[in-house]
């Protein structure tokens, strides 16, 4: 599985950052997680609005940090 977390570094894009690492580390996921910081790269993705989690190529979420029960339903 491929994610990618689309942010410029702010507090909410580490936040997005380190809750999927967490909840794909307790999920025993072999999960390849980049962060994305170029702003070009970000936007080829259409997002506007950033933290964003893009899952498998699928940008999943935008412009918030999810609770962890949705990001393991998302990565699920």
């Amino acid at each position: 599985m491929e994610s990618r977390i689309l942010g410029t570094g702010c507090a909410k894009c580490h936040k997005l950052e380190a809750e999927t690492r967490a909840v794909a580390e307790d999920m025993q996921l072999a999960c390849n997680i980049e962060k994305v910081t170029e702003l070009k790269d970000i936007m080829s993705y259409g997002v506007m609005l950033t933290p964003a989690l893009v899952v498998d190529g699928d940008v999943k979420v935008v412009g918030k940090v999810p609770p962890r029960d949705e990001i393991k339903q998302l990565l699920s």
